[in-house]
């Protein structure tokens, strides 16, 4: 196989199948359950026939089993089939660089082809999905190159522009390579025995030039104009499991007939790998928000899957802390409205949905709950080849979920509800954690809540990544003063959380769980968010509980004063609101919650807009249920509770106020 003309040649190969490239000692971790493997030995296990990815022949005959017998089965089979005759009908895939066209949709729509029809090709041997499949990946492998520009992808944001000119080749994301290797493997690997040999040296070709090369540039750096390895290789967050898992696949796709590919990649990747998985520790949490958890646990499922199909061995990897437990998150922090606690960079609105990687992981460790969960979802949504592919037939009955979990970790959650089962039931989530963290707003503290199967407390979710400067933060610059906390949507004022001089909150600052507590009659929650409001106030503590029987919430914020300041609390809601001094109706979509402050006395509730101009998204019809405090000079505790009207008439008018420290 040609490689092409760049700064990998056969003698650094060579080089690199000796010893893998060390990103982080073997005791990095304390005593990691993951193995570590040198160059030398990765295909010694290698399955050398074709399909060996995910969904080999095995387990596509137990697919074919089930289907006899299996009803439900039968109705998966049945959505993917009609998907892949839709993609028939479909225009060749094609790709234009242009101002906002981003090459990573047209990847993920080639791997979405590639799986549906190399289904449906090999479950009813019918050319025609073979047919589609080749003429779509032979021109997405012709492709000049899968490193498009950022600077035409964001022409706004003019930091790519001055890079573009500083830089001997332009920025550009790995997402789209990794993406974009994964939809070629895979789809190599299986219609690898439809296809011609010309066919696959084509496929090849691409995969290798376009994004084989960038991966082995990016584990080594030979060849980056830094001469150090790619950025991401060293994160803790999406990007990592993503870049890493689109590259197993693209090597074990074509292990065999370039084994040299495999041989760099596959150690590193491993190596690299467990930065990101310990992220998911200790129970499951993701830091960059539910959204972000979907992505991310995506791509874990597909490389580690690989691996183990492939090789036979995921080295551990699913051995390390959290990741058994990570299938609760989405499940947990997801009211009953189906919307998310919709934390960090994440859709407007964004509600849980069909996600194949619960399927992975309820299949991996053993969890009926997960599965049936996702299978709840499916019927609404419809499934995909991969619920087909990591299907989790899991005997027994589900275990009984609790109404409250805490999930602990980089950034902390705490989720509490009356029942599971019911749409109209209560449910609020609050998050701790570190504002710092990839993706993160200003937002510590900050609380959703759901009651009569309406959103009342909410997050208007990201903005625009394009924005000029929508990434300027610390996390990334090192810097302080970023650009992003200037956008609405990123900073505490669109959040559900206390101001102190109407200002933001520190953006270096962390918060952590003081207290969780949950009995059957009522939950509750401590959080110390001093960091954040440091040094205009000394101590700023929050406390959000379930009370009155789980039929309404208290919110109680407590501030330790040492000098005058500004106090103020707000809640985001898409509800009409009827201030009438200490007490604040909210009516949407022909329900009712009433809002008291139960202290301090006098306090009085006003209305804010949400709405902000574009070029930010507008919130239109968006408010803020507001309270403020001025010149306060003495210690302050603010005690708001949230009760809905509910059917039966009987609503939580009133609560006695205790100090945090006694909750």
């Amino acid at each position: 196989m040609h490689m092409g003309n760049r700064l990998i040649n056969n003698l650094v190969l060579s080089f690199f199948t000796v010893s893998p490239i060390l990103f982080f000692s073997h005791t990095a971790f304390g005593q990691s359950p993951v193995r570590y493997p040198f160059s030398n030995e990765v295909l010694s296990t290698l399955n050398r026939s074709h399909p060996r990815l995910m969904m080999n022949d095995t387990e596509l005959d137990r697919i074919k089993s089930l289907q006899k017998s299996d009803a439900q089965i039968r109705a998966f089979v049945s959505t993917i089939l009609k998907k892949a005759d839709e993609y028939c009908s479909k225009p060749t895939l094609s790709y234009e660089l242009k101002e906002g066209a981003r090459l990573m949709f047209t990847s993920r729509e080639c791997m979405n082809r590639m799986y549906t029809l190399g289904f449906a090709w090999r479950l009813t041997g019918e050319e025609k999905y073979a047919q589609k499949a080749e003429k779509d990946l032979l021109e997405f492998c012709s492709l000049e190159n899968w490193t498009p520009s950022l600077a035409i992808i964001y022409p706004k944001e003019t930091k790519y522009k001055n890079n573009q000119d500083k830089d001997s080749r332009p920025p550009f994301s790995f997402l789209d390579v990794s993406e974009s290797c994964h939809a070629a493997g895979i789809g190599y690997d299986w219609f690898y025995h439809y296809f011609s040999e010309d066919t696959r040296k084509m496929i090849k070709y691409g995969l290798i030039k376009n994004g084989l090369e960038e991966g082995v540039m990016a584990y080594t750096g030979i060849g980056n104009p830094s001469g150090k390895p790619a950025e991401w290789v060293s994160y803790n967050h999406n990007w990592n499991l993503v870049c890493n898992g689109g590259l197993i696949i693209g090597v074990l796709a074509i292990a065999e007939s370039d084994p040299e590919y495999a041989k760099v990649v596959i150690p590193n990747a491993v190596k690299s790998l467990p930065l990101a998985l310990v992220t998911y520790g200790p129970d499951g949490a993701w830091p960059e928000g539910p959204s972000y958890w979907g992505y991310a646990t995506m791509y874990a499922a597909y490389g580690l899957s690989a691996l183990e199909s492939a090789l036979g061995t995921d080295y551990g990897l699913t051995k390390i802390d959290g990741l058994s437990e990570t299938g609760l998150f989405p499940i947990y922090t997801s009211g009953p409205t189906g919307l998310y606690l919709n934390f960090a960079d994440s859709p407007e609105n964004n509600h849980i949905r069909s996600m194949p990687p619960l399927f992975w992981l309820a299949r991996t460790f053993n969890i009926r709950f997960i599965a049936d969960r996702e299978t709840e979802m499916i019927e609404n949504d419809g499934a995909r080849t991969e619920h087909l592919m990591w299907y989790a037939d899991i005997p027994g009955k589900s275990v009984k979920p609790s109404l409250d979990k805490r999930f602990r970790g980089h950034v902390e959650v705490a989720v509490f509800r009356s029942e599971w089962e019911n749409p109209d039931a209560l449910f609020v989530g609050v998050k701790a954690g570190d504002n710092t963290f990839n993706h993160s707003q200003l937002d510590l503290g900050t609380f959703e809540l759901d009651a009569l199967g309406v959103r009342w407390a909410r997050d208007l979710g990201a903005d625009d990544y394009s924005l000029p400067g929508y990434f300027d933060f610390y996390y990334l610059t090192k810097k302080t003063g970023g650009k992003r906390w200037s956008y609405y949507r990123n900073s505490s004022f669109s959040h559900n959380v206390p101001m102190v001089n109407n200002a933001n909150q520190d953006e270096l600052a962390n918060a952590h769980f003081l207290k969780f507590d949950s009995k059957p009659e009522s939950a509750f929650v401590t959080v110390d968010l001093s960091a954040a409001y440091i040094p205009a106030v000394n101590k700023v503590t929050r406390g959000v509980a379930m009370v009155g029987s789980r039929r309404a919430v208290l919110v109680q914020d407590e501030f330790e004063i040492s000098k005058s300041c500004d106090i103020s609390w707000g809640m985001t809601t898409d509800a009409d609101i009827h201030p009438d001094g200490s007490i604040a109706v909210l009516e949407q979509k022909g329900k009712q919650l009433t809002a008291r402050i139960l202290s301090p006395e006098g306090a009085r509730f006003t209305i804010e807009s949400a709405e902000q101009k574009p070029p930010q998204k507008t919130n239109e019809g968006v408010k803020r249920l507001m309270v403020h405090l001025e010149n306060q000079t003495e210690n302050v505790r603010l005690a708001i509770l949230l009760s809905p009207h509910w059917e039966d008439g009987e609503i939580v008018e009133s609560w006695k106020v205790k100090p945090l420290v006694e909750w």
